[in-house]
């Protein structure tokens, strides 16, 4: 839907009421462009929509780099940028959706405080850098990085408006002779050579902004943009003020040759002492709300059973694209850690309701922990220690120490037992009430795992079988798979099969052989058309991903029916890169690289709907009939709408010091008695109630 819109004369009386479904409720800032809106979804989201000025709707030209402005903000990471929610490039005036984020620019905040403090010029750079490194991997140049376009957000710097970026390997898409960008901020070579504008560029900007930031003016400065641009080309910054630790770092970024200026892992790694000790309220100023200091927060003590509600005054200020993450905050209690935090709660939470926690499985250690739920109890293990909590509250039950070295996926409840893969090569089984390990059993080195109902699955490098008990560790029975050199087995919670497949040389057909993990026994077989991976498994049939061998692309749905040895294929619209999918009844929901998220009925044939969540690496996603839930690599957690695919709320980030580390697969969360729990980079687990994710 176009937006609405009053009469009057010139584009600011233009006055659109909607933009899609989304209602404008005011006006946030006005550029030579368009103007951004601040508007709520249907379930009460906050976002903040840019909505083009008339008169450049009705410029081809503008429209294609409008287009490439909402591609390339969708392509960029969520934790470093305002997340696109909806956007229309083809409407009447077209519009971009994003997540509203209180907080200034970095113009308004040194043109109403003056410069910053040596503490947060360094700590400014820092999430600025991780920033540009998130961009760039992505194949993003923003090629207008500037103050007015840097937002300070509680949870650190975003980058926003990529209204003249471009892919790296793209033609430019201005006229010939055309500059593009602001002065004082662009690169020697946007001036003298536009069509070769690449990453470095950013960094030369990155370099500008950084001294603006320290001292309230640019490296290079005149009245006269034509003055700035020689300057720029031709003259060294000035640097007077910046911090000296800091000087010959923002030098180098603001070398005249691209080639001599920094990565942004290279930044990275000179400050990577700021990095590890990154204070995002220094962003914040101190006069963002209207009277005094705010109020400590209330924590929850260890043993209650209720959680207490807190505020947070939100800061606001003028040029804000997007929604913090996690506004409303509830006490909880850190267990296992130094002391209380705080993680988004349901502000109207009743008294004895379940209210959201944080625990830490390792105390003074980050990166995502991996969890299962069973018995009763949330399982989670880190390298050297599995731990049990409450799911209720957090609370620690116990903690055991297993043999060092990274362990082999989530602890896994199996015949009330605790099983898991553990460093040094064993199999080890706890007890679940206490942590008490139970037994062991050493495997043979290649030797995978799976697990099947009762039955732990030993697959052994020459491709025999082992069924294991889980109770007691015994051996049920060994045998290898007619057919399989080495089979890779698949099961699914609530089915009690195990299912092999494997692939011909030519990707043609697809070899599925369903195994009773009890006895060892092929129940049925079958060869399917393409190539398949099995993803879920519902009423007797299994759900599979076809895959196109060649591009690695996903590219259809397909539904087997043993019973009756039918098939059924879906075809995407759109090809998907590496998609983590799952099933909830006959729906299948797949959440790509590059965040395309999507619901496919393999009952009535059809894609329910389709969401761009600008998440760009996440977890598979997991649904419960009224939600779909996600992690994002920056510790998030989202939901979704199952009905209709519309983003309902979202945890706060939470990432933790080694920035550098990246997390091969990311654990999915885990849906339970009407609460949602899940990991973070952060080394932290959560549980947040999945009643009503708006009020995350």
């Amino acid at each position: 839907m176009a937006p609405w819109r009053n009469t009057g004369a010139g584009a600011e009386a233009e006055l659109p009421e909607y933009a899609g479904h989304y209602h404008l409720q005011s006006c946030l800032g006005s550029g030579g462009m368009g103007v951004v809106h601040l508007a709520r979804s249907a379930s009460g989201m906050k976002l903040a929509v840019k909505v083009v000025h008339a008169e450049f709707a009705r410029d081809p030209e503008f429209r294609g780099r409008f287009r490439q402005e909402v591609a390339a903000a969708r392509r960029v990471s969520g934790a470093f940028t305002a997340p696109v929610v909806d956007a229309d490039p083809e409407a009447e005036r077209p519009w971009m959706a994003t997540l509203f984020i209180p907080g200034p620019t970095l113009s308004d905040e040194v043109k109403r405080n003056g410069p910053m403090a040596p503490a947060q010029v360094r700590r400014l750079m820092a999430g600025l850098a991780e920033a540009l490194r998130d961009i760039h991997r992505v194949g993003v140049v923003h090629r207008d990085l500037k103050p007015s376009n840097v937002l300070l957000a509680e949870d650190g710097p975003k980058v926003i408006d990529f209204g003249i970026s471009r892919p790296k390997d793209s033609e430019l898409r201005t006229e010939t002779g055309k500059l593009i960008g602001t002065p004082p901020f662009m690169a020697p070579e946007q001036f003298r050579r536009p069509r070769e504008v690449g990453p470095a560029a950013d960094i030369f900007a990155l370099g500008s902004v950084m001294v603006h930031a320290a001292t309230g003016r640019g490296p290079f400065d005149s009245d006269s943009p034509y003055v700035v641009a020689y300057q720029v080309v031709h003259d060294e910054p000035d640097l007077t003020g910046v911090p000296d630790d800091l000087a010959p770092l923002v030098l180098r970024c603001l070398a005249k040759e691209p080639e001599d200026r920094p990565t942004p892992d290279e930044l990275m790694r000179e400050l990577r002492s700021v990095a590890a000790s990154y204070d995002t309220q220094a962003f914040i100023p101190a006069q963002r709300s209207g009277g005094g200091p705010a109020p400590e927060p209330r924590t929850e003590q260890p043993g209650s059973s209720t959680g207490k509600r807190v505020g947070r005054k939100a800061a606001v200020g003028a040029g804000v694209l997007a929604l913090v993450l996690g506004a409303a905050v509830a006490s909880v209690q850190m267990a296992g850690g130094a002391g209380p935090a705080r993680t988004a709660a349901n502000p109207h939470t009743r008294t004895a309701a379940f209210s959201s926690w944080v625990a830490r499985p390792t105390p003074g250690t980050t990166g995502m922990p991996q969890c299962s739920y069973g018995d009763g109890k949330l399982f989670c293990a880190r390298p050297g220690v599995v731990s049990a909590f409450s799911p209720a509250d957090g609370k620690p039950l116990w903690r055991h120490s297993v043999a060092a070295g990274a362990t082999g996926g989530p602890p896994v409840v199996s015949a009330s037992r605790v099983l898991l893969r553990t460093g040094g090569g064993a199999l080890t089984a706890l007890d679940p009430g206490s942590g008490d390990e139970v037994w062991k059993r050493r495997l043979a080195q290649g030797t995978m795992v799976r697990y099947a109902g009762r039955t732990a699955l030993l697959v052994g490098a020459d491709g025999t079988v082992t069924g294991v008990d889980g109770k007691s560790g015994g051996t049920r029975w060994s045998r290898r798979i007619p057919g399989y050199s080495t089979p890779d087995l698949t099961s699914f919670a609530g089915d009690r099969l195990a299912y092999a497949t494997s692939v011909s040389g030519d990707g043609a057909r697809t070899r599925v052989t369903a195994v009773d993990p009890a006895t060892g026994a092929v129940r049925w077989e079958a060869r399917l058309e393409g190539a398949l991976r099995p993803v879920g498994s519902h009423g007797g049939s299994l759900f599979f991903l076809s895959v196109d061998r060649t591009s690695g692309e996903t590219h259809a749905v397909v539904r087997y029916t043993p019973a009756s040895r039918t098939s059924r294929r879906v075809t995407l619209p759109v090809s998907r890169l590496s998609p983590q999918a799952t099933a909830h009844g006959d729906v299948v929901y797949l959440l790509a690289f590059g965040g395309s998220l999507e619901a496919v009925d393999l009952h009535s044939g059809k894609r329910l709907w389709h969401l761009e969540t600008s998440v760009s690496r996440g977890s598979a996603p997991v649904g419960d009939g009224r939600h779909v839930y996600f992690t994002a690599a920056d510790g998030r957690l989202l939901a979704v709408d199952a009905r209709d695919g519309s983003l309902l709320g979202w945890t706060p980030p939470r990432l933790g010091t080694n920035t550098g580390a990246v997390t091969a697969a990311l654990p999915a969360p885990l849906v339970a008695g009407g609460h949602v729990y899940a990991g973070a980079p952060d080394g932290t687990v959560f549980g947040v109630n999945a009643r009503n994710p708006a009020d995350w």
